[in-house]
């Protein structure tokens, strides 16, 4: 048996190839996943700037509708979303005239909350699927190395020989599935620990233009109320 890779597959049993196939198939699974987080997240932060900078003076001046209309030109950016959902529902809830301020604000507050936790879901997606390849590939790759190992003494048993020269290379090439694994497994946990933080990153920032988007609202709420109670 030649201890190269092309060498020890072709001297794989079905079982030991099924198990390779396998994490190979885990293995791009956790490359497709992590280059289209990566895509998303990188998109995220580039249109959420973009649309924090357009914003600015338009909330200054009050002009909230044409800031939630600007929204839809950053489809990809979370705040946006948020803010938006904001910033329709204050409008809505102003529609009829003054309303008492926790009604409008509640109604924002609320609004503000399931569009972050919708965006949070999204920005997580794909990452369960690492979590998984991560804590289950090590044992698919063990599963493989048992079969090889049994395998190994089997055809000792057949041949009637003894020995560790007899099962050396059958055990070498039970042991690469578990190699393998653990391989895959170690990717699958780094990229999923690296995206979870900056999962973690854009659920603060996401809070942190919440928070500043409903205290505007709120500025706004009770000014307009006061200029209704003097008029």
């Amino acid at each position: 048996m030649e201890f190269t890779l092309t060498g020890m597959w072709a001297n794989m049993g079905f079982i030991a190839k099924a198990v390779v196939s396998v994490l190979g198939i885990m293995s791009i699974f956790t490359i497709a996943v992590s280059a289209e987080r990566l895509i998303v997240f990188i998109r995220a932060k580039k249109q959420s700037r973009a649309y924090a900078l357009l914003i600015r003076d338009l909330l200054e001046q009050g002009k909230f509708k044409e800031a939630a209309d600007a929204a839809g030109q950053f489809a990809g950016s979370h705040i946006a979303k948020v803010i938006r959902a904001a910033l329709q529902e204050y409008l809505k809830a102003s529609k009829d005239g003054a309303k008492p301020r926790y009604d409008v604000v509640g109604a924002v507050s609320r609004a503000v909350e399931k569009t972050t936790e919708r965006q949070m879901s999204a920005m997580r997606r794909g990452l369960g699927g690492l979590a998984t390849v991560g804590s289950t590939a090590p044992f698919v790759g063990l599963f493989g190395t048992v079969f090889g190992i049994i395998n190994s003494f089997q055809g000792m048993a057949k041949e009637g020989g003894g020995g560790l020269g007899a099962v050396s290379a059958g055990i070498a090439e039970a042991l690469i599935t578990t190699a393998v694994g653990i391989g895959v497994a170690i990717i699958a946990v780094m990229l999923f620990n690296y995206f979870t933080s900056r999962v973690d990153g854009i659920q603060v920032d996401t809070d942190e233009s919440a928070v500043e988007i409903v205290d505007i609202l709120i500025k706004r709420t009770e000014s307009d109320l006061a200029q209704a109670a003097n008029s």
